[in-house]
Parts: C-alpha cells; sequence; structure tokens
C-alpha cells in the first residue's frame, strides 16, 4: 500500500495544470488556469517551472492560513475539514 500525502498530490496534480508560453523577450511565462493567481516567470522553461512550483507553494500556504476555498483537482480535495482530537 503505497503513502499518499495530500498536499504533496495537491501539488503534483496542480503541476499538471501549468501552461507554459515563449515570450516576446525569449524567457518563459507559466500559469496554473485552476489556480487563479498562481503565474510565474524564469529566463528557461525550467526555471519557471521551478519559480512556479514555489508560487504555488505560496498560494496553499497563504490559502491555508486564511482559511479560502481551493480547487478539487482530480481527486485531490483541500477544503475537507481538519479533525482535532
Amino acid at each position: 500500500m503505497a503513502l499518499s500525502f495530500v498536499l504533496t498530490d495537491f501539488i503534483i496534480q496542480a503541476m499538471k495544470n501549468a501552461v507554459y508560453d515563449k515570450l516576446e523577450d525569449g524567457t518563459f511565462g507559466g500559469r496554473i488556469p485552476v489556480c487563479k493567481g498562481v503565474v510565474a516567470f524564469g529566463t528557461t522553461q525550467h526555471e519557471c517551472e521551478t519559480q512556479l512550483r514555489s508560487t504555488l507553494e505560496d498560494w496553499i500556504l497563504i490559502g491555508l492560513k486564511f482559511g479560502h476555498v481551493f480547487p478539487i483537482i482530480g481527486e485531490v480535495n483541500l477544503n475537507l475539514e481538519l479533525r482535532r482530537g
């Protein structure tokens, strides 16, 4: 039985939805349309992807802190209420 980590799964699924564009100046812009406001730029597509992942992680942390509603990506739902014992 494989372990599953909800935040890791969410990041993996979100990054699968990333869209990259080569800009006129030769740099790259990336975004995750399902995660509104998650945008990043880089001099290479790899750098852009790295920045996009970092931006996504920050977006999740801020969303968790302020109780934002997250999109459900695949079967990953970050909106389930935490149970405290």
